[in-house]
């Protein structure tokens, strides 16, 4: 019976597999991420993950679909859509290149990667949300790029990463919410603990992107700029910071791109409407991408997949160093299966409490490595949402945005060496319940 339950298990697992052997390792192999369509190898995979579930064909679909229908994958939709919608209207009223030029203007040549970083890193910390901070900063990384000649997956991966340093550590990011209510511990001392790991990393980043920028050949000439029409962009960038939703904001920066780009004859009220369509269809693939992925995902969820992993990693512990390290690795393949951070601390989070009462590991180290390891791995997935729309903004290959992704590196790197090297030492001491 035991070993029917792993071959179950293994089968659960199974579409992952088979998407990362059409996708990753059929790239790898050929040496171009172009030759396979990532909408085919979700195709192809979800095909699969439906044949081999059990139930009648109707029903096997409707557990697909609840999947790829759930209200975090619509409210993703409905983002990916208006970010689209502005993206496209903002470069065609001439939002981009006003906001390139002002930011090329002001920084030094060897300071726009670390500028970037840095305000990829505050507005994410702001706002709580990597999400809406790529799309509020991917549109004027890619105009810097294409204006200085820098690579562009490198400028995504480096405003990708930075939107991770605010959603791990920002009070309203909704992995902070859920790392510290399923450990029973307070968002302030949660955020000491995590900050104490993550900022060292933060810090290297910031100097490797400066050392970067210096051997850098960008070729920088004084621009001309359209004050008002960075208005789209600091409208965004503001009202995120002020903690508005990021619907209501990219909403807002719509209609603004619109009233701009109208008073200054950029386009007339059907040029708009024009451009706003054809940024929501450049987001096709992203859409179709989010929609198999998370079918996929819920059926590998439906079949045990997931329970599957909890239970065989959960079997190799042995101390508190141990337990730790088990639990970092749990969220991971949970990221890996479900593609969402919150959702898998949502899912680990009872069995970290457990392990960490069993084994007197602080609550606020295991908040934090929950919330830092979950990150670190949504930023590796080129099926996550943030690689996915940083793709999609900056029409790239989201693959080709996952070897940039040097914070989130740093970041996973650094929670192995704490747990290793049991740092930080305050919250590394057996913790006795008060």
């Amino acid at each position: 019976m035991k070993n029917k339950k792993k071959g179950q298990g293994f089968i659960a697992l199974s579409p992952l597999v088979v998407f990362v052997v059409l996708y990753l390792v059929t790239s790898l192999v050929v040496h171009d991420f172009y030759k396979v369509p990532i909408t085919v190898a979700f195709l192809f995979s979800s095909i699969y993950a439906i044949a081999i579930s059990k139930g009648t064909l109707n029903k096997r679909v409707e557990v697909f679909s609840r999947g790829a229908g759930s209200s975090n994958v619509m409210l993703m939709l409905w983002i990916f859509i208006l970010a689209g919608a502005f993206a496209s209207s903002a470069k065609s009223m001439g939002a981009v290149n006003a906001t390139v030029g002002l930011t090329v203007n002001i920084l030094p040549e060897q300071m726009l990667l670390p500028g970037m970083f840095l305000a990829s890193c505050f507005i994410s910390l702001s706002i709580g949300t990597s999400v809406g901070t790529v799309a509020a900063l991917m549109p004027i990384a890619v105009g810097i790029a294409s204006q200085t000649g820098m690579s562009i997956p490198l400028m995504a991966g480096l405003v990708a990463g930075g939107a991770f340093f605010g959603d791990n550590l920002s009070f309203i990011s909704d992995t902070t919410i859920v790392a510290t209510q399923t450990q029973g511990c307070r968002m302030n001392d949660k955020f000491k603990a995590n900050s104490l790991i993550v900022v060292p990393a933060a810090l290297i980043i910031l100097c490797i992107y400066f050392i970067i920028g210096l051997h850098v050949d960008a070729v920088q000439e004084h621009i001309d700029v359209s004050y008002v029409k960075v208005l789209p962009y600091l409208l965004v960038i503001v009202a995120s910071l002020f903690g508005m939703n990021v619907m209501t904001v990219l909403v807002l920066g719509n209609l603004l791109t619109g009233i701009v780009g109208i008073a200054c004859g950029d386009f007339g009220l059907f040029g708009w409407f024009e451009s706003m369509a054809n940024g929501i269809l450049g987001m096709s693939e992203l859409i179709i991408v989010s929609i198999l992925a998370a079918g996929m995902l819920g059926i590998i969820r439906h079949n045990g997949g997931i329970d599957y992993i909890i239970s065989r990693l959960t079997r190799i512990i042995s101390g508190r160093r141990s337990a730790e390290y088990c639990i970092g690795a749990v969220v991971v393949l949970v990221n890996i299966c479900t593609a969402n951070n919150t959702i898998a601390i949502i899912t680990v989070g009872s069995l970290a409490k457990d392990l960490s009462e069993k084994y007197k590991i602080d609550p606020r180290k295991t908040a934090s490595i929950l919330d830092t390891m979950s990150c670190f791995t949504q930023g590796l997935l080129p099926y996550g949402a943030q690689i996915l729309i940083a793709a999609g903004l900056a029409q790239i290959n989201p693959a080709s945005i996952v070897g940039y992704m040097y914070y989130n590196f740093a970041i996973g790197l650094a929670v192995i060496l704490c747990i290793a090297l049991r740092y930080p030492q305050r919250y590394s001491r057996p913790f006795i319940k008060p």
